[in-house]
């Protein structure tokens, strides 16, 4: 069977990979008689699932039979509830006909790139970058051009970088902020300056804002909708609001843009689960805001009580997170100790010898990759001290 270049150009999600082999080794003697318990901080998925008033309100739905399909850009009760949710939040005056209800970001995602990426168009990208979000650039035809970034700009694209970079071929910038996976911002003048030359050259702005509602410092915690109309910000129900395995997410896009994506999503999604959209109707209860406020808070104490064990044992995080549940860690202090080649390779020696999954670099970018690891932090503070003590033993053995 002859398979089509584009699905051959995409690479595996290496994560996803490690989790594969996570599950092998569970299979093995070894592991069985260890009396140890995986630890799984690969994946970004909150231990936390789904608010109580959300889970009820999905088997109300089931109960009542109300689970035939919606609008294709998703309930009109629920894209109000997100318009009044950035006013409260973010001070927005988002107009909910701007707002569309997509089968996960993932979806957003890939209708954004669908209506605004031709063939041979180059999107520019921070390197290090979810590794997806170039994935959907390239499926759609264009080229994902990764850009070099380090610690002095928080693993985040500058001006000075795009304005280098830009040439005829390019259609535009895809930013995340927070990012996955260092979990850091762009700074508010940074991001305005960027938008705004985008704008002047006639390009676009995709901001994927999806760990947004989880940022720690205030001078972060802010959208890039606030600086202009026209960017598309690609936002989800998985992160913030604990609802990963639902499927939901949504996107805002500038008037001009929302009967094209329309026509997308009929064909391709004909629209989101009825069922997990009846169920976020509850995420903007007072009771489930003040409880996601309470997990963001748990998320944030995850984070100060992680990052200094990790940089305790040498794998230095050079920017201490803002946002997300992650920590990108500098390894090859650690590797050198170990006598490896790099962060795959000491992926695979976590998870062998510690039971513990980690993300390796290679599946964030190009550039210096095997010196960094991504860690999440979304898991309990007890099990993320079990990781570190762990760790700290099989590196400490190597010393």
């Amino acid at each position: 069977m002859r398979i089509s270049q584009r699905a051959l150009q995409i690479e595996p999600f290496y994560v996803m990979e490690i989790a594969k082999a996570a599950e092998q080794v569970q299979a093995s003697n070894a592991y069985r008689s260890s009396g140890k318990k995986m630890i799984r901080l690969n994946i970004g998925e909150p231990d936390f699932t789904a608010a109580p008033l959300v889970r009820e309100s999905a088997m109300r739905a089931i109960k009542d039979g109300t689970t035939q399909y919606t609008h294709a850009t998703g309930l009109g009760e629920l894209r109000e509830l997100i318009s009044h949710w950035y006013s409260e939040r973010f001070k927005l005056n988002i107009d909910p006909a701007r707002i569309i209800i997509t089968s996960g970001a993932s979806a957003a995602l890939q209708l954004a790139c669908l209506a605004l990426i031709e063939g041979g168009d180059e999107i520019l990208m921070p390197d290090p970058s979810y590794p997806c979000n170039r994935q959907f650039v390239q499926a759609s035809g264009g080229t994902p051009r990764l850009i070099p970034t380090n610690d002095k700009s928080r693993f985040q694209l500058s001006l000075e970088q795009v304005k280098e970079n830009w040439n005829k071929s390019t259609r535009g910038v895809l930013l995340a902020s927070p990012s996955n996976p260092t979990g850091t911002s762009i700074a508010p003048d940074v991001l305005k300056s960027i938008i705004d030359f985008v704008q002047d050259k006639g390009g676009i702005t995709i901001a994927d804002e999806i760990y947004l509602g989880l940022s720690y410092e205030d001078q972060y915690g802010h959208s890039a909708l606030s600086i202009s109309d026209q960017v598309i910000s690609i936002n989800s129900f998985s992160k913030y609001f604990n609802m990963t395995g639902w499927r939901l997410g949504w996107m805002v896009v500038p008037p001009s843009l929302v009967a094209p994506i329309e026509r997308l999503a009929q064909n391709l999604f004909i629209c989101p689960s009825t069922i997990s959209q009846f169920a976020a109707l509850a995420c903007f209860e007072p009771e489930s805001l003040s409880l996601f406020e309470s997990r963001r808070s748990e998320f944030k104490a995850r984070r100060d009580l992680f990052v200094p064990l990790l940089n305790q044992m040498g794998l230095v995080v050079p920017v201490m997170p803002d946002g997300a549940f992650y920590a990108w860690a500098d390894c090859s202090a650690v590797c050198k100790k170990l006598g490896l080649a790099g962060s795959w390779e000491l992926a695979f020696e976590f998870l062998n010898k510690a039971y513990v999954a980690v993300g390796p670099g290679r599946d964030f970018g190009l550039h210096d990759m095997h010196k960094y690891i991504r860690f999440s932090t979304a898991s309990s503070g007890p099990e993320l001290q079990e990781a570190a003590s762990r760790l700290n033993q099989l590196i400490g053995e190597k010393s």
